[in-house]
């Protein structure tokens, strides 16, 4: 059995990092500055890793992990604020749009949830049996 919403997530992420990362460096290439673009390309990166980080979740699944549930909210969370912020942070800075403080606090609140998933998914992994 596997856990059917981390791979529909997982494929779901890793589709839209393909599209975003693909706007980013054919038509965001011409409006971002060179800064602003490799936020934007790291905002990608880890997206992808962490639909990477989802499949293997749901296929690891099977083996009925402690904390599956609470691994995949803190990923898929992590994924919506870290990613998203840098991604909404970067076309405020492009439009010269004002008020970019507040946002910015959810770019560290989603990598600590990135780390959380990654935490709790090696506890899980100790925690099985050989």
């Amino acid at each position: 059995m596997t856990y059917r919403p981390a791979l529909i997530a997982g494929s779901l992420f890793g589709l839209l990092s393909v599209i975003i990362g693909a706007f980013g460096a054919h038509y965001l290439k011409s409006v971002f500055t060179p800064e602003t673009l490799i936020s934007f390309e790291t905002g990608v990166r880890y997206q992808f890793y962490h639909s990477m980080a989802l499949l293997f979740l749901g296929l690891y699944a099977k083996e009925n992990p402690p904390f599956i549930r609470y691994i995949f909210i803190s990923f898929v969370t992590g994924i919506f604020l870290f990613s998203g912020s840098i991604y909404l942070l970067c076309i405020l800075k492009s439009t010269l749009s004002i008020g970019l403080g507040g946002i910015g606090i959810l770019t560290p609140v989603g990598g600590l949830l990135l780390i959380t998933g990654w935490l709790l998914l090696t506890i899980s992994l100790l925690k099985q049996r050989t």
